[in-house]
C-alpha cells in the first residue's frame, strides 16, 4: 500500500491534473469542491485501471504488462514534448 503511494504521490506532483486543479479552484474560490471533485475523478480513474490490469494479468505475460505500460508512457510523453 504505501509503495503505490508514495510512486502516485510522487508521479502526480506538478503534472497537468495538479495545474488544472489549482486553477479551478483559484478561479472558483471553492477549494473544497475542487478537491472532492478532483479526488472522486482520480479514484475513479485509478479504480478503472487497477480493475484493467487485474483482468489483463490473468491472460497476459507480466513482462508484456510492464513493457506496453513503459511503452506507453513514452509515446505519451513523446507526444507532450511535440504537443
Amino acid at each position: 500500500m504505501w509503495g503505490a503511494f508514495i510512486t502516485l504521490f510522487l508521479a502526480e506532483m506538478g503534472d497537468r491534473t495538479q495545474f488544472a486543479a489549482l486553477a479551478l479552484a483559484a478561479s472558483t474560490h471553492k477549494p473544497w469542491s475542487v478537491f472532492l471533485g478532483a479526488l472522486a475523478g482520480l479514484a475513479l480513474a485509478l479504480l478503472l485501471a487497477v480493475i484493467f490490469a487485474d483482468i489483463a494479468g490473468h491472460y497476459l505475460p507480466e513482462t508484456l504488462l510492464k513493457k506496453t505500460a513503459a511503452l506507453l508512457c513514452v509515446v505519451m510523453g513523446a507526444w507532450m514534448w511535440f504537443h
